[in-house]
């Protein structure tokens, strides 16, 4: 029996949300090992709808949820998260919930920079959602993050909220916005730390004692390997590492324990905010792919853009992820279409490469190579088998297995929970 770990392919929004909550309903353990508040799942039970960002899944299947110490916490929007979904039905206690006594925290002040940085980039924005993720990292990396375990303890806060207001303020200051003062940030702090204070837990040591005890454990990522902050479109990427490797650092488990990774993919393939997109359609099919996927992104809201299935970044992914399987979602949006393409390749300055590249300006220079497949005219949609697939969207599927080297698990034909192929369950890999 095997632990699993669920990461996205491209550049999110591939659906894992559905997949996720489907793996959840047959897990004991649900952990997030990276992200803030900037990634989000969208998950349909029933007649319910839930919106998730920092929550772990698994908490609307009734399992044990974990935050782990990867990921950074805004403790507001958890709070406000914690509030909604108890409004809806779900019980979120500190015996379901359990957050990494090591997380970082995401302050107001954090927020402030990042949006006030992106405002000063001008025409060379990044895209980033302003919630502060990107600074809330740097200052985890710098030394001086304010963790969970620290509103326990008045007077180490006292002595951080120093180092991290000199160097915050002196940036904020140069880029011509509002300042903090100690008071604001402690007042914030001291609000909301009697709430989150009971969900801390030293999780390493749960999720250790889960593993030996023979529970299934799934980790949650967030966003994409393309947005990997070593992997992806850098510089528009996100944060954290995205990858799977990650699943054991971000959740203090050891290497062995992540299990069957899973990786999710869409039928085609979409991005939100800015960065380079090979595949991208600028015509009236990414139009009608936007409309079809109802591609809109379940935080910020925004339009995502649309393209073709792009097989070279999702090989890559493969790759550095350590895909066992995919995980294909959204086949459904491509019925009835005469002809769809596949990028099995990029043309730079010349020459065919199956390479995307790492430098900034060869990666806007890149120009795609289309294989042209058949389309298919019956409905896909529903389908929970083999046979309920045209013959063309059986080839659609086997031709991404040979381009991307990973063999396609899951199939997914449709939101419902229940309209799922399955070819291989990762749980008993």
């Amino acid at each position: 029996m095997s632990n699993v770990t669920v990461i996205g392919t491209q550049w999110g929004d591939e659906g894992k949300g559905k997949i996720v909550d489907w793996l959840a309903s047959r897990a004991d353990v649900v952990v997030r090992f990276q992200g803030g508040h900037n990634a989000g799942h969208t998950l349909v039970v029933g007649e319910q709808t839930y919106k998730l960002s920092l929550l772990p899944s698994g908490l609307v299947r009734g399992k044990t949820g974990v935050i782990g110490n990867g990921v950074v916490v805004d403790p507001e929007a958890l709070l406000k998260e914690i509030d909604r979904v108890t409004a809806q039905g779900l019980t979120v206690t500190p015996e379901t919930l359990k957050i990494a006594e090591n997380a970082p925290l995401i302050l107001p002040v954090h927020g402030a920079l990042d949006r006030a940085r992106e405002a000063a980039r001008g025409e060379r924005k990044i895209g980033t959602t302003g919630r502060g993720i990107g600074p809330a990292y740097e200052d985890k990396v710098a030394r001086r993050a304010i963790r969970l375990c620290d509103l326990a303890e008045p007077e180490t806060l006292d002595w951080k909220l120093d180092e991290l207001l000199l160097h915050h303020n002196t940036l904020l200051k140069g880029l011509g916005a509002d300042t903090f003062t100690k008071a604001e940030l402690l007042d914030f702090l001291n609000t909301v730390a009697p709430r989150v204070l009971p969900y801390m837990a030293p999780v390493w040591d749960l999720l250790d004692d889960s593993r030996r005890s023979g529970a299934r454990i799934l980790f949650e990522g967030a966003q994409a390997v393309m947005l990997d902050v070593d992997h992806g479109t850098y510089p528009f990427v996100t944060s954290s590492n995205t990858v799977a490797a990650n699943a054991g650092t971000g959740a203090g488990v050891g290497p062995t324990s992540i299990g069957f990774v899973l990786g999710i993919a869409k039928a085609y393939t979409t991005r939100v905010g800015e960065g380079p997109f090979p595949s991208e359609l600028h015509d009236e099919m990414g139009r009608i792919l936007g409309e079809r996927g109802h591609e809109f992104g379940t935080v910020t809201g925004r339009p995502r853009r649309c393209g073709w299935f792009d097989a070279v970044l999702v090989r890559r992914a493969v790759r550095v992820g350590g895909v066992n399987g995919l995980a294909l979602t959204k086949l459904d949006v491509l019925d009835g279409l005469k002809e769809i393409r596949i990028c099995v390749g990029y043309e730079l300055d010349g020459k065919t490469t199956k390479h995307f590249p790492s430098a900034p300006g060869a990666q806007q220079r890149i120009r795609p190579v289309f294989e042209t497949l058949e389309g298919w005219e019956d409905s896909t949609r529903g389908a929970r088998s083999w046979a309920d697939l045209p013959a063309q969207a059986i080839k659609y599927v086997r031709r991404i297995e040979e381009l991307v080297e990973a063999p396609v698990t899951l199939l997914s034909t449709s939101p419902e929970r229940d309209d799922t192929i399955l070819m291989r369950d990762p749980f008993e890999d």
